[in-house]
């Protein structure tokens, strides 16, 4: 998969069942995603990554025997998906909590989920607000917090990161093959505060020839944010537990949007679903695989896509615990 860069998640909109003033995320995918939660059975679905609650509204509006649990690290996101999904009452409970702690809220509230959904990487409101200082395109702060508790920024990893750490987080979470150039660039430039003075640097930094198509910050801008927020950490341990914990008939679903988040949920997903082999030499049938595949890599319909371009990088994954399947 090509690196999305910024263009991530769906973009900002009203519908017409939220409040005035609230600018929210158009969910990616949401016939699909309605559509494997539907197939599965009654009970408590956790949406991981809650954002504006738009995946959640359609899952509750089709389903009447779902509850949704939401989860989210972002506050911002609490409130708006807190606002949107008032009209559901109690079948909706919402923490404010990296997916990280997915394991730790289930085990408070006794729960076995019969889905858990995971729309990754960064909403369209994010993006669009230039004091989150998650875009090259707007002028803000070096921040790039989607939990602003915490106390990594962005403006702490690119003032304060020696070179070599510089260009190693560009090169493994940006995949940029002039990872070198602009680490150094960055670090001949410091105090950096501004994301505007970054795209600069970057550009600046950028050889010429590489400068056509899209924007030579993208991948400087992906890279750092995945840093400040452990993304791909965060991913292993909530998806992990998200497979471990989900019910007999349960779904698990994952919305991707760059290489290295997809290469980590498909390989969790693979081993989930591969068959143990049978012991050699002995007579006896070896055990099914807990997990089979329901979806490996779905895309956008060039209809969404027409709507919603921030669309195009995303890959649906996902699958099925077996009836009878350890849980």
């Amino acid at each position: 998969m090509s690196d999305p860069g910024e263009p991530e998640g769906g973009r900002a909109r009203r519908g017409d069942d939220e409040p005035p003033g609230a600018f929210l995320h158009l969910p990616v995918m949401v016939d699909e995603v309605t559509s494997l939660v539907g197939g599965g059975p009654a009970g408590t679905v956790v949406d991981a990554t809650l954002g504006g609650g738009g995946h959640s509204a359609a899952i509750l509006d089709a389903r009447g025997d779902v509850r949704v649990l939401g989860l989210d690290r972002d506050a911002d996101a609490v409130a708006a998906a807190t606002a949107r999904l008032a009209r559901f009452g109690d079948r909706v409970e919402i923490r404010h909590t990296p997916f990280s702690g997915l394991a730790a809220v289930l085990d408070e509230l006794d729960e076995q989920p019969v889905a858990v959904l995971f729309d990754l990487g960064v909403s369209s409101p994010q993006l669009d607000r230039s004091d989150r200082g998650f875009a090259h395109r707007h002028d803000g702060p070096l921040d790039m917090r989607m939990d602003v508790r915490q106390p990594l920024t962005a403006a702490t990893v690119v003032n304060t990161y020696p070179e070599r750490d510089l260009a190693s987080v560009l090169r493994r979470f940006g995949d940029e093959r002039h990872a070198g150039r602009i680490a150094r660039a960055i670090v001949a430039a410091r105090p950096i505060t501004t994301t505007s003075e970054l795209a600069a640097i970057v550009i600046d930094a950028t050889p010429a020839a590489a400068r056509r198509g899209r924007h030579p910050a993208r991948r400087t801008f992906q890279a750092l944010r995945i840093e400040v927020n452990a993304e791909l950490d965060e991913l292993r341990t909530g998806l992990g537990a998200a497979l471990d914990a989900v019910a007999p008939g349960g779904r698990v679903i994952v919305l991707t949007y760059h290489s290295g988040e997809d290469r980590i949920v498909k390989d969790l997903m693979r081993e989930v679903t591969t068959a143990p082999a049978a012991p050699r030499g002995l007579p006896v049938e070896p055990e099914p695989a807990p997990f089979r595949s329901l979806a490996r890599g779905s895309q956008p319909t060039d209809a969404e896509l027409a709507d919603n371009p921030r669309a195009s990088s995303v890959r649906l994954r996902a699958v099925e615990r077996r009836i009878g399947g350890r849980s």
